[in-house]
């Protein structure tokens, strides 16, 4: 036959040679699954090893199910099947696709029965499977059970990995399990003590429940460095706590910081006691369903873009109200603080029917981006992106706020009316104007706080109740009318929260910090940072 005609049939051949390897692999573990009943315990052994060395992803979840009892052979035909008690009967499925195959009753069933040596082989054989997966989040969840269980069965295994693995995470994990392992054998002193310090390097919770296992049986020569690694460790993990309740009161006071700044302005600049201020951060929090609703229905494709597209509009919406408040109720009132504060007592609850009447009183669903979904570690800190982000947005907010207040003609006339309302007034300033302005500028502020917090909390017409008492306190605690004491006052309450909560619970820990201000402001009726302006003149 002539080459050029010869090459083309072996193409051929090779591609169906190709083909045929998935077919072929898959009856050699279809063949070895029905090999299982067969033989002794022995057999069944090797059995297990050699469907761990087919590498297939669906060995790990049979091998679970034979560990666990529930393999059996269907009388009928003699086919292997999975068996779950279902009623008076089993429900019957496929071992390798889990395909419901029916029903049988006890009689027409022989179970495949496994000792405690198959046991520890079929760990053995899933995580031989598992550890030597080609995904490193697979190889580390497997060593992170192994590290949890301290099987000294396991050594051989993980040396094994350890000779082939390549990332650095899973290797330290794997080296962390082997580690464990060997406090569970009968090595000597100088091994023990170097596995010891291997679990006290890592300095984790797991790494400390391994060394306590340990030091139960320990010998005396090695039980007081056992002692010393746990001692560090449980130091490690104190600090490492107490900087998470740091983090967790940061995050706490950003959002403090994002429901208080709107009113710091309304309330401080103005002298309004605005009790509708919670009702600003609802609009914001339903103008972002709003927007995600619009873009899930039409523009799937943009919804990591929909907090982009919310803020604007959530400003927008909620300075707009605030105007228009501003104009048609609160102008009339300025100067009688108890008449404001019933005022906007009632707007709260209009705008809340409003919200209850358009939206439902259920909660409603916003959903979070992919770049603020998810959580990653630094150190000992476990730090959620949404929370991060929304620390990050706070500072922002705040950065802008300041700029516009000091760098900008707006800014400088609402400085000029806080200090001096008649002075301004006789500069040619419009203090109505600058009135408007204000209260739609902390209006506005309130609104893009309720984009913010739309991503951790539940979005109802309740929404803002949760957070006008402790805005109150905020402001009134940093120092009403300044930005920097509603900083300070922010996180320094955030912080005192959280690191109150673990002994005193949520409820009571919010109760003392009340009585923490109710008693600074008798000392310092400005709060941290005063500010003369119109309602604390002298």
């Amino acid at each position: 036959m002539h080459p050029t005609r010869l090459v083309p049939k072996l193409l051929l051949a090779l591609v169906l040679l190709i083909a045929a390897i998935p077919g072929a692999f898959a009856q050699d573990i279809e063949a070895l699954v029905q090999a299982l009943p067969e033989g002794g315990y022995s057999d069944r052994e090797k059995v297990i090893f050699d469907l761990a060395a087919t590498g297939d992803d669906r060995v790990a979840g049979l091998l679970e199910a034979l560990g666990e009892g529930d393999f059996h052979v269907r009388k009928s035909d003699g086919r292997v099947v999975v068996a779950r008690k279902a009623g008076d009967g089993y429900a019957l499925a496929d071992p390798l696709t889990g395909e419901d195959i029916g029903t049988a009753v006890s009689s027409e069933l022989d179970k495949v029965r496994v000792n405690n040596r198959l046991r520890r082989a079929i760990g053995s054989a899933i995580g031989q499977l598992t550890l030597m997966s080609p995904k490193p989040a697979v190889r580390l969840r497997a060593a992170r059970s192994l590290l949890s269980r301290a099987d000294p069965d396991s050594l051989e295994l993980l040396d094994t990995a350890l000779a082939a693995e390549t990332d650095a995470d899973v290797r330290r994990v794997m080296e962390t399990a082997r580690a464990a392992a060997i406090l569970e054998t009968d090595a000597g002193f100088e091994t023990k003590q170097e596995a010891v310090g291997t679990l006290a390097a890592r300095g984790d919770r797991e790494a400390l429940a391994a060394l306590r296992k340990a030091h139960s049986s320990a010998a005396p020569d090695l039980a007081p460095a056992i002692e010393d690694a746990i001692a560090g460790i449980n130091h490690r993990l104190a600090m490492w706590e107490n900087l998470q309740n740091v983090w967790y009161g940061l995050s706490l006071g950003s959002v403090l910081l994002l429901a208080a700044i709107g009113l710091a302005i309304t309330f401080g600049v103005m002298g309004v006691i605005n009790m509708a201020h919670g009702e600003f951060i609802i609009l914001g929090a339903y103008t972002t369903f709003a927007v995600q609703e619009v873009i899930r229905t039409s523009f799937p494709g943009l919804f990591d873009y929909s907090l982009a597209i919310a803020l604007p509009l959530a400003f927008l919406v909620a300075a707009a109200v605030g105007i228009a408040i501003e104009r048609g109720v609160i102008r009339w009132l300025y100067g009688r603080p108890l008449e404001t504060l019933l005022a906007t007592w009632g707007l709260s609850l209009i705008l809340q029917q409003a919200v209850r009447t358009i939206f439902g009183p259920n909660n409603r669903e916003v959903g979070n981006p992919s770049w603020m979904s998810g959580a990653f570690d630094l150190g000992g800190l476990a730090i959620t992106w949404n929370r991060m982000w929304i620390v990050v947005f706070a500072f922002a907010v705040f950065a802008v706020l300041l700029i516009v207040l000091n760098r900008t003609p707006l800014g400088l006339q609402m400085r000029a009316v806080t200090q001096n309302r008649r002075m301004a007034s006789s500069m040619g300033i419009r203090t109505p104007w600058v009135d408007a302005m204000t209260f739609g500028l902390g209006s506005g502020i309130a609104g893009i706080a309720g984009v913010a917090l739309s991503q951790i909390d539940n979005v109802s017409p309740n929404l803002g109740q949760s957070y006008i008492i402790d805005s109150f306190m905020v402001v009134v605690f940093g120092g009403v009318g300044n930005l920097w004491g509603t900083l300070v006052g922010a996180m320094t309450l955030g912080v005192v929260n959280k690191f109150l909560e673990p002994y005193a619970g949520a409820v009571l820990a919010k109760v003392l910090i009340l009585v923490f201000i109710i008693l600074f402001i008798q000392r310092r009726p400005r709060g941290l940072f005063a500010l003369k302006g119109r309602a604390v003149d002298t």
